[in-house]
């Protein structure tokens, strides 16, 4: 099983490009994911992930994520790699979103203190469709 689930902050706004075969959207930012643990007298430390979103998911990122805003992302780990025109491979491991979700707080932005499955208000997954819902228009 290949699942990534992560919250954390985005380092920049959502990159946007179209792929150059069918013109499909590709968002990609970074998200700074805090560690669960510090070391005593030592600031706790970040990991910096590469996230990739496609298609309506990639749309729903670029128009709604700024920079600094928690979200949360689920989604897949991939690695590729690539050569240049120099001839030198490059290797890269990236999280590809698969559900996208705001996670800082509806009021003020802040981040909430409520548990990991309430925090995510809205989203929007590769099998919905482009609209952000509320819990208000579940049927339970």
């Amino acid at each position: 099983m290949n699942k990534v689930v992560l919250m954390g902050r985005l380092t920049r706004d959502p990159e946007v490009r179209y792929t150059q075969t069918n013109n499909t959207l590709v968002a990609s930012f970074s998200l700074a994911v805090n560690r669960r643990f510090a070391k005593q007298g030592e600031e706790r430390q970040a990991d910096f992930v590469n996230i990739v979103a496609w298609s309506k998911t990639g749309e729903f990122c670029s128009k709604y994520f700024k920079k600094g805003q928690q979200v949360g992302v689920i989604g897949r780990l991939q690695t590729r790699n690539w050569e240049d025109e120099k001839g030198q491979k490059h290797y890269i491991t990236e999280v590809v979103a698969e559900e996208a979700y705001f996670a800082d707080s509806k009021r003020d932005g802040e981040a909430s203190g409520s548990s990991f499955e309430n925090t995510f208000g809205s989203a929007v997954s590769e099998n919905s469709e482009f609209s952000v819902s509320s819990d208000d228009e579940l049927p339970f």
